[in-house]
């Protein structure tokens, strides 16, 4: 992982000289030595290309010691969208730039189908196998609930959260990852019935019996146990789910979840914002979020609203028809035009408005971003760590000036 260092107004315990500043937990042994000589001589010359490849933070994972980059790298193309040759230039180009988590599932690439699931697990492994093993911070998922999906499963057609599929679901994986440990062990989507991927309302008639939430921890923990995961965590949860995790977890000395993995962006707030916030502070349950599709899919960076434009055509809104319909059969698309008109209003661009605001969140751990190829990885990269930090009150208050006529526009 790159060291850090940068010119910035973090409040992070570091050193500071002719106004660089260096984080000591991140400073290779290799460069301390020189710490004098630098300061003398060249350590004022910094470039601003240095600064920019070296200036991601890192934040520690709810109750983990998994100190992570604030961004994370999103893999669901790999093996769809992307060949193996370009996953393994995305996973190496965001390594080398200070990146030192990736996110993977048992059902990627995204869409999910028989003849691709587990493809992107294994161009992620025989990527790892030019990597040392403990530089890598792999985080993966077990699914949840999932009918007609017996390609997952052994013996059964329908996916649950239970004991035997959790076992099942993380021995394939370590297999196709080709490790004998997995760092975060997330499950995918609830055994029970949420609303999911563009529904809002809970609609009580949908409720379904579902694997005791205790049960699932039981069975997490024989894994931990066994040194197969090192920690657990959850994603499209709620906060009843959060809580019952928690809570289960106090009651029965089971291993307590450190993430939640949902969706949040500027056009996907109210979910989180509302209870999910409270429910995951540090002062709480300190539970670290990891934001998923913090560009709405790519909706943000305006690609899709010229659906006869080179971009467009070749992005998943329109590679897969009725994918992440949410922001695109909504008013998801007029709100974006605000934010763009407002993002050139203050000089920035649809990508450094999005990711700066997702990236100043206090609750926000990690951004998960995924990229079909390094050219977009750079600019999401770059996003992060030239966009004023935090983006100005002027610019907070335009967003929330936007927000209050749309609040979440990506509701079906």
């Amino acid at each position: 992982m790159s060291s850090v260092i940068a010119f910035s107004t973090t409040t992070t315990p570091a050193a500071t000289v002719h106004g660089a500043y260096i984080n000591r937990r991140s400073f290779p042994r290799r460069l301390a030595g020189h710490h004098s000589r630098l300061a003398r001589s060249r350590l004022p010359q910094i470039t601003a290309a240095l600064a920019q490849k070296t200036a991601l933070q890192y934040r520690k994972l709810g109750d983990s010691d998994l100190e992570i980059s604030e961004i994370t790298i999103g893999t669901m193309t790999f093996g769809e969208q992307n060949t193996e040759r370009e996953a393994h230039e995305i996973l190496s180009y965001a390594f080398e730039n200070g990146v030192n988590i990736l996110d993977t599932a048992e059902m990627y690439p995204v869409p999910p189908k028989k003849e691709t699931q587990g493809r992107t697990d294994l161009y992620v492994s025989s990527w790892m196998k030019s990597r040392p093993r403990d530089k890598v911070i792999l985080a993966t998922k077990v699914a949840g609930y999932t009918q007609r999906s017996n390609y997952l499963r052994d013996d059964a057609d329908i996916v649950r959260v239970d004991a035997a599929n959790i076992k099942e679901s993380v021995e394939k994986s370590l297999k196709r990852l080709g490790t004998d440990y997995i760092d975060l062990l997330q499950i995918h989507w609830p055994d029970r019935y949420v609303p999911l991927f563009g529904e809002f309302f809970y609609d009580y008639s949908k409720w379904r019996p579902s694997v005791p939430i205790v049960e699932q921890l039981q069975a997490f923990k024989e894994l931990v146990d066994e040194g197969k995961v090192r920690y657990i965590g959850v994603s499209n949860e709620s906060s009843y789910g959060v809580m019952e995790f928690v809570h289960a977890a106090k009651v029965g000395g089971l291993p307590k979840i450190v993430s939640i993995q949902n969706s949040y962006s500027l056009l996907v707030r109210c979910p989180f914002e509302i209870d999910l916030s409270e429910v995951c502070h540090p002062n709480n349950c300190n539970i670290g979020l990891l934001a998923y599709s913090p560009l709405a899919g790519g909706a943000l960076s305006g690609k899709y609203l010229d659906l006869d434009s080179e971009a467009a055509k070749n992005g998943r809104f329109k590679l897969f028809p009725g994918y992440m319909a949410r922001y695109r059969d909504s008013l998801a698309r007029e709100a974006t035009v605000h934010y763009i008109e407002m993002a050139k209003k203050h000089g920035l661009t649809p990508v450094q408005l999005a990711l700066g605001f997702v990236r100043d969140r206090p609750f926000v751990t990690s951004s998960i971003v995924g990229a079909t190829s390094v050219a977009q990885l750079k600019e999401n990269i770059d996003a992060f760590i030239t966009t004023e930090r935090p983006l100005s009150p002027e610019v907070e208050a335009d967003i929330e000036s936007i927000f209050k006529r749309y609040k979440d526009p990506a509701i079906l």
